[in-house]
């Protein structure tokens, strides 16, 4: 998940290998909607240019306007270059979870999937999005728990391997989440996870490396997937 591909190296200790690394080459694939460009257009804008073989139409209620945009990362110093969207949900949770998927948490009960990889013009930086409709708000809840003890499960690592650091809660109009910081074997911060719930709406955003020293920037993330993912 982090930074370098000597962190990255560190998952694999776990077991745990997958998580962004295999998200980001399988999406940029042109898989789904396909791989998309990212200056002067959000993820559902640019979807409709690609030059890619036309996906099937988004299930009612969810699709990629659900999903991060281009303009949720400018503040958080990240410039986009690339999106790739799919509608299957079966990207990657985490490098927490390996490859366990939304499709498989959800045990395809969830009415709709929408994905996203996102890269950035910073050398070893992505982002990847997977979220899904619970069809209810206790439904989506009862996920949001299962997604965020899944996180938890990575917070307490042996001396020398990433870790996730200490969730922090956030509330906005359109939902809640939790975001924790990520940190590479060594200590330094290293990009982070958070957890999101907008009603029945539910997901994981993760973002491998760093604009800034200050793990602070997750929080504005946070708050962009939420409200992206309000109905």
């Amino acid at each position: 998940m982090f930074d370098n591909q000597a962190a990255r190296g560190k998952f694999a200790c776990r077991g745990r290998v997958a998580g962004i690394a295999a998200s980001v080459g399988a999406a940029l694939i042109a898989v789904g909607i396909g791989a998309l460009p990212a200056a002067g257009a959000d993820a559902s804008s640019a979807s409709r240019s690609a030059t890619a073989p036309a996906a099937a139409p988004a299930e009612p209620g969810l699709g990629s306007a659900g999903l991060m945009q281009s303009d949720d990362f400018f503040q958080q110093g990240l410039a986009p270059v690339r999106a790739t969207v799919d509608l299957s949900g079966k990207q990657a949770l985490s490098a927490c979870s390996g490859e366990e998927t939304m499709r498989e948490l959800t045990k395809g009960k969830a009415a709709a999937h929408a994905d996203v990889t996102w890269t950035f013009d910073t050398k070893g930086t992505s982002l990847t999005e997977s979220v899904a409709d619970g069809t209810t708000d206790t439904a989506a809840a009862s996920y949001e728990k299962q997604l965020n003890k899944l996180v938890r499960g990575c917070q307490d690592e042996p001396r020398g391997h990433w870790y996730y650091g200490k969730g922090h809660t956030i509330t906005t109009k359109a939902g809640e989440g939790s975001w924790y910081p990520a940190f590479s074997g060594d200590g330094k911060v290293a990009g982070g996870v958070a957890v999101i719930r907008s009603g029945h709406r539910f997901g994981i955003v993760e973002l491998t490396g760093q604009p800034s020293d200050d793990p602070g920037y997750m929080e504005g993330i946070t708050a962009g997937a939420i409200n992206r993912l309000a109905d």
